[in-house]
């Protein structure tokens, strides 16, 4: 994840690794520019590029490369996050997490072990052995979680690098303050069950926590997270208000 601020100067510099058998770049969309930064950034093996862009507009933008063939880089998961924020920056939480939900395209199932090539035809098609958090399946469970505490207010920063929107949904909270888009200058939704988040885009939220046990965060087109991946946990500890909430304290639900 990158972080700035509105006003700042960023000089990115990108570099490909000698041994690498394609060019590559990066295309931000925090950046006003031609290709947002993929013409400057148009890298072969062994090289370094290097161009400087000034942060304008605040937001939470998702960074891609941007060489082609575009769709088969991004799926073989070249994205990220880029945080500008607005002047005077973002209020204290306690607790920041990443996430970023994309797909894998491969010519096994979900779940066979070994070695899967990329798939072409079912990325074009839209259909993914695997919608996944963070790069892989598990990335954000057990001994992966999110860990939190109650009275913590809790913010995510989420995008989606892949080609399949996203419907976010954290099972047993409700989002304090939701950012659509990614607009972190701008008043927030509230109260907000689950959040949209297109291909490409981003969200921030924020949620006080006031009761322990385990949390998931999913894609709430069900079958992603149930099936394919898009789920992760976040483990809350602390005292246990029943006047809140009175029943038992796992995960589950939706």
């Amino acid at each position: 994840m990158l972080r700035a601020r509105v006003g700042d100067t960023v000089e990115l510099h990108l570099k490909n690794a000698p041994g690498s058998t394609w060019q590559h770049s990066i295309d931000l969309h925090a950046v006003n520019g031609p290709g947002g930064g993929a013409t400057a950034t148009q890298t072969s093996a062994g090289k370094e590029t290097t161009f400087t862009f000034r942060a304008l507009n605040p937001g939470l933008y998702v960074y891609h490369c941007a060489t082609t063939p575009i769709p088969m880089h991004i799926a073989n998961g070249m994205y990220g996050m880029i945080l500008v924020e607005p002047e005077g920056g973002l209020p204290r939480v306690d607790r920041e997490f990443y996430v970023m939900q994309g797909e894998l395209y491969t010519n096994g199932a979900f779940g066979v072990a070994g070695h899967h090539d990329f798939n072409q035809a079912k990325m074009d098609n839209e259909q993914p052995d695997y919608v996944i958090f963070n790069g892989k399946v598990g990335s954000l469970t057990g001994d992966n979680a999110m860990t939190a505490k109650v009275g913590e207010t809790v913010r995510i920063y989420f995008g989606v690098g892949g080609f399949l929107p996203s419907s976010l949904h954290l099972i047993g909270e409700i989002f304090d303050r939701v950012y659509p888009e990614g607009a972190v200058g701008s008043p927030p939704n509230r109260n907000v069950q689950t959040t949209f988040v297109p291909a490409g885009g981003a969200t921030m939220v924020e949620f006080h926590l006031d009761v322990p046990g385990s949390y998931t965060l999913v894609d709430h087109s069900l079958p992603r997270a149930l099936d394919k991946g898009a789920a992760g946990q976040l483990v809350v500890t602390g005292d246990h208000d029943t006047s809140i909430y009175s029943g038992p304290l796992g995960g589950g639900g939706h």
